[in-house]
């Protein structure tokens, strides 16, 4: 090679080395070709939507760097809901949308929001979640090999039954009632004199239509997309006993093979998606909007608004279930969370 070719090919190879540096940032990535995130329910449930929308925003806004998928039905973990936290610390589960509820068994901070009758209105949950407990509870998870990004909802759950009314815990008695695999739901509902009965949602849907369960307890909008008065649930009580916010969530290794830049699109994307999540899940039930409630009687539905006196009652009688776990989920943590509600508006 001449002294001339040398020294082109000397002035060259740094500037190809330099571009080539400077492209791998966002090209060359070890990226998967992709990411399945966990839900228990997809599409057209307000969970499953938000899901949906994480992805769809990822997707879009990384150029397809970053491809999310959704798999519903908790299929991810044979089917097995309450299994999913321990699957995305595994590494089995790259993301999920997950229930605070679903997440309890493995994060106790998480029964919180099942204590029976703690948050009375969608303020108290906002006061709690976008809160000092809402953070701490994020502290926690993330101690565990997952990043918590962001909440979402699934919303308050309401009481249906194929039997009768139920106004007081006296008409609960003996009935049969489908709970998650939650130790304080049991509680609950045994202290109310029902009959609680654990499975997953998969199993649920045909348990009732065959009667061996009477009732269940889940968001109303379950109750409409699911068709829930097929299936013989004639009457709704809105009681609002607990609530059940879903949480946004990265595997911690997953989290870290993103760049700065690309983590925080994942964030936003994630907090854009559970705000959208939270309107869907609202949408119909409230006191500004009963659009959703007016539906489901035209259905031939019964349902039961509670007078303060009447929720009071309930409120008594699961009054030692809430003190008993009060304790296991942290007293300090609690009575955060009461503060929080006991001050929303303010």
């Amino acid at each position: 090679m001449s002294l001339y070719r040398k020294f082109v090919v000397g002035l060259a190879l740094p500037a190809l080395l330099a571009g080539a540096f400077a492209t791998a940032p966002a090209e060359a990535q070890n990226y998967k070709s992709e990411y399945k995130i966990s839900t228990v329910v997809g599409v057209p449930f307000p969970w499953g939507l938000s899901a949906q929308r994480w992805a769809d925003l990822v997707k879009e806004r990384t150029n397809g760097r970053i491809n999310m998928k959704v798999y519903p039905g908790a299929q991810l973990v044979a089917g097995d809901q309450t299994k999913e936290f321990t699957a995305m610390r595994q590494g089995i589960i790259d993301m999920a949308v997950g229930s605070t509820i679903n997440w309890s068994p493995q994060v106790p901070e998480l029964n919180l929001f099942s204590l029976p009758f703690l948050m009375p209105d969608h303020a108290a949950i906002d006061a709690i979640t976008q809160g000092e407990p809402g953070k701490k509870l994020f502290e926690i998870i993330a101690s565990k090999d997952i990043v918590p990004l962001a909440w979402g909802e699934n919303g308050f759950r309401e009481l249906t039954n194929s039997k009768r009314e139920v106004r007081k815990p006296e008409d609960l008695k003996g009935l049969k009632i489908r709970v998650v695999g939650s130790p304080l739901f049991n509680d609950t509902f045994t202290a109310l004199g029902a009959n609680p009965t654990q499975m997953s949602w998969a199993d649920a849907q045909p348990a009732l239509s065959t009667g061996a369960v009477d009732g269940q307890e889940n968001p109303l909008s379950i109750f409409t997309v699911a068709k829930l008065h097929t299936v013989g649930q004639k009457y709704v009580t809105l009681w609002h006993y607990v609530a059940d916010p879903l949480i946004f969530s990265v595997n911690k290794q997953v989290w870290e093979s993103f760049t700065p830049e690309d983590q925080e699109i994942v964030r936003q994307a994630a907090i854009e998606a559970g705000k959208y999540g939270i309107e869907v899940a609202r949408k119909g039930v409230t006191p500004e909007d009963p659009s959703q409630l007016e539906e489901i009687k035209k259905l031939g539905v019964t349902i039961s608004e509670l007078t303060p006196e009447e929720l009071k009652a309930f409120q008594d009688a699961t009054k030692p279930v809430y003190e008993k776990w009060k304790a296991r989920i942290g007293v300090e943590l609690v009575e955060a969370a009461e503060k929080a509600v006991a001050n929303r508006g303010k």
